[in-house]
């Protein structure tokens, strides 16, 4: 279970970087198609927020990272759960108020990975 969750934080993370480089770099030549939603004329006049919450994306991604380059297994899990934790908060926010499917991608597999790093906590303890 462990190998599952820090594999599924791994990707969590590789999606954060992503999602910041769209965000700070790309906000008005790629952002459109992937967020067909919006209105085209939205993404020029909103460069500066998006290039704000990219770098947001960008500590999500750090973090997760970060949790992946610790030895000590209790630490590991201890930021992994709070970094997990925020990209799930972060996923539930956006399927309640852009839409489902731009929040499920966050919060589905953030959920996942921690339940498998739990459970893999659980055993180590026994």
């Amino acid at each position: 279970m462990r190998k599952i969750g820090l594999a599924l934080t791994g990707l969590i993370a590789l999606l954060h970087l992503y999602i910041a480089w769209l965000e700070i770099f790309a906000w008005t030549t790629r952002a459109p198609s992937v967020f067909d939603a919006f209105p085209a004329t939205l993404f020029e006049p909103t460069v500066a927020l998006a290039a704000n919450q990219g770098v947001y994306n960008l500590f999500l991604a750090a973090g997760l990272i970060w949790a992946l380059l610790i030895k000590d297994k209790t630490w590991q899990f201890n930021v992994a759960a709070v970094f997990l934790g925020f990209v799930a908060i972060a996923g539930a926010v956006a399927a309640g108020t852009i839409a489902v499917k731009t929040g499920l991608p966050q919060l589905v597999p953030a959920a996942i990975a921690l339940v498998c790093l739990g459970l893999s906590r659980k055993s180590d303890r026994v």
